[in-house]
């Protein structure tokens, strides 16, 4: 092995550290700059996005620093003065993180994090907090609307042996949790997080065994509590379920247990759980769960249920872990300010995309929210504007400008919180548990169901102040008269 230990903060595109260089060099560094964290576009065509890997990012950056083997292996790409890697021995993130809670329900082209910060901390940190932002909140949204068309029916992550690697299946599940699945079967994950853990057994114990009913017989006798028997490895109908209720009538009553469950790992889902199920009812199992199995996602899950599947339970794999139908979540790093002489100049991207024309200058988010409790929209404000509530606030529409608008009878809601100060952490992060439970609360008190629809979901504007919205438009204009 080239290298023993691996330091995260290592964890960057060569780039980063070549314009740190350049920085350091032209004398650059004194200068605070702003960078938001924003995406485009929700995955799978959704009407929103759940925010993950907050604490992952906090953890990056508190941590962040360069061994002496990091200092050597820059100096072995033969690019850099030696007085920057000096200065790297020493460094630290000095800045300021601001950001929306983590659980938080976001929507397109609002910061969800903002970094403000001298221009090499702000610079080296881009591609670790993309990457923990992209991969936890890809995930977090997958999995909530896994959780969603399972409606109300008990969910785990079955997604480790096809994820892409340990880290994404560890973190995967941490981020499938927070989006609301019930379990996980990734023993470091639960381990790590404290998530709850499930499993039973694979096709190979029951072909271990000279028969099926010898297979599940051993099973019951040593997990009474928990006998979960897969029931396809042969026969689902004429073998699987037969020899799974005679188990529970020879070994596990007379335990003075029961049967928990069956599970289903192939076929014909639907048929078979259907059967299965008229048959358990026949044999007096009645309170045998049917558990279901095998490339599941929100899709499949919806039509079985369509089909009336009497199916109580979902395991839920690759294309949970890995977001299959949507795998990219495509959050930027983009700046959007610098200071100078005291003050804070507005920078902003131009491109021949609309849609990528970034939102420049400091600014502040708020969510606003109807009388009803109702999250109907967000508002983007210069960062020393407070919205008035006790009249009509207009407001601007960016794709129709020319509309008069007003919110009233609102209240506003400012989602970003400082996270981190002067590179220390300001605040109290809150648990997996009560991340998972914010998410929840959102979208039961706040979130318009039309907006949950996998079809056609309400969309939920972006709207600004207008102080904003003329900033914005006088920044074009002079870049415009510019070329």
């Amino acid at each position: 092995m080239q290298h023993e230990r691996r330091n995260i903060s290592m964890f960057m595109d060569f780039y980063e550290m070549t314009m740190a260089h350049g920085y350091y060099r032209k004398q650059a560094n004194t200068d605070r700059v702003a960078f938001d964290v924003f995406f485009r576009r929700n995955p799978d065509k959704g009407g929103f996005a759940i925010f993950g890997g907050l604490e992952q990012i906090v953890e990056y950056i508190l941590n962040l620093h360069f061994d002496e083997c990091d200092i050597a292996y820059f100096r072995e790409q033969g690019i850099f003065s030696e007085e920057f890697l000096s200065y790297l021995k020493d460094f630290s993130f000095t800045g300021d993180v601001y950001a929306f809670p983590e659980g938080s329900i976001i929507y397109p082209n609002e910061p969800v994090i903002t970094v403000v910060a001298p221009l090499i901390d702000a610079q080296i940190i881009e591609t670790a907090v993309l990457a923990m932002m992209n991969h936890e909140s890809l995930i977090a949204t997958k999995a909530n609307r896994i959780v969603r068309a399972a409606d109300r029916r008990i969910v785990s992550d079955f997604g480790a042996r096809r994820a892409h690697n340990v880290d994404a299946a560890v973190y995967g599940a941490r981020a499938a949790y927070i989006g609301g699945v019930h379990s996980t079967a990734t023993v470091l994950a639960g381990q790590q997080f404290g998530i709850p853990v499930s499993g039973t057994m694979a096709h190979s114990w029951v072909m271990y065994y000279d028969s099926e009913y010898e297979a599940f017989k051993a099973y019951a006798e040593l997990y009474p509590d928990n006998a979960i028997f897969l029931v396809d490895t042969y026969d689902v109908l004429n073998s699987g379920v037969p020899n799974a209720i005679r188990v529970a009538k020879d070994v596990l009553e007379p335990m003075g247990h029961r049967l928990k469950g069956i599970r289903l790992d192939s076929g014909d889902l639907a048929y078979l759980a259907k059967q299965a199920r008229r048959i358990l009812d026949d044999a007096g199992l009645t309170d045998c769960k049917i558990v279901a199995s095998n490339s599941l996602d929100e899709y499949t899950i919806t039509s079985l249920l369509s089909q009336d599947g009497p199916i109580d339970m979902f395991g839920v794999g690759e294309r949970l872990i890995t977001s299959k139908s949507d795998p990219v979540f495509g959050a930027v790093y983009k700046i959007v300010g610098i200071e100078k002489n005291g003050r804070w100049e507005p920078r902003i991207k131009v491109s021949e995309s609309v849609e990528k024309i970034t939102n420049p200058g400091l600014k502040k988010v708020y969510r606003v929210y109807n009388e009803q409790g109702r999250a109907i929209a967000e508002l983007l404000t210069l960062p020393e504007e407070v919205p008035n509530t006790e009249k009509p606030y207009r407001y601007i529409d960016p794709e129709q400008p020319w509309r008069e608008l007003y919110f009233e009878h609102c209240t506003f809601k400012e989602m970003q919180q400082l996270v981190i100060k002067d590179g220390k952490l300001l605040i109290d992060l809150p648990s997996l548990t009560e991340i998972r439970a914010y998410v929840q609360k959102q979208l039961h008190d706040e979130i318009w169901q039309e907006e949950q629809r996998f079809e056609n979901p309400h969309r939920h504007y972006l709207d600004m102040s207008p102080d904003y919205y003329h900033m914005k438009m006088d920044l074009l204009n002079r870049i415009g008269r510019k070329k």
